[in-house]
């Protein structure tokens, strides 16, 4: 998860019960995998005093960064979505690394096409 980060701040009251999201996640950032994954990944972790609620904010290698609200969201629904947007990174960097166009345009001519080992489906259904 973390090679796709090259920051992760975790805002969080100590003593509000709605930290758990916060907590599970840190305690994935500090796994011995994850940290292996990305060395250079920094892990910042503000304790909070007021009752501002508990955020998890990622900034990806990329530079965009996004705010996760950890009273609403749980710990592995925010990993998945790194994860997902990660593949999403790979694949745009293969992609420049072979000297390809991103975004990937597809003529509308194409997208119409049969795609070769498919048989073209019939009228009857289309309909269903």
């Amino acid at each position: 998860m973390l090679k796709f980060l090259s920051k992760v701040r975790i805002e969080f009251n100590a003593l509000d019960p709605r930290t758990a999201a916060c907590m599970e996640f840190l305690a994935q950032c500090n796994a011995r995998k994850a940290k292996e994954s990305n060395s250079a990944c920094q892990v910042l972790v503000k304790r909070r005093t007021d009752d501002h609620p508990p955020q998890i904010a990622v900034t990806f290698v990329n530079g965009v960064e996004e705010v996760f609200d950890a009273t609403t969201t749980p710990a592995q629904t925010i990993r998945n979505m790194i994860l997902e947007k990660g593949q999403h990174l790979e694949t745009e960097q293969m992609f420049r690394d072979a000297g390809e166009q991103w975004p990937v345009i597809i003529p509308v001519e194409e997208l119409h096409q049969p795609a070769p080992g498919t048989k073209p489906r019939k009228a009857e259904e289309k309909k269903q």
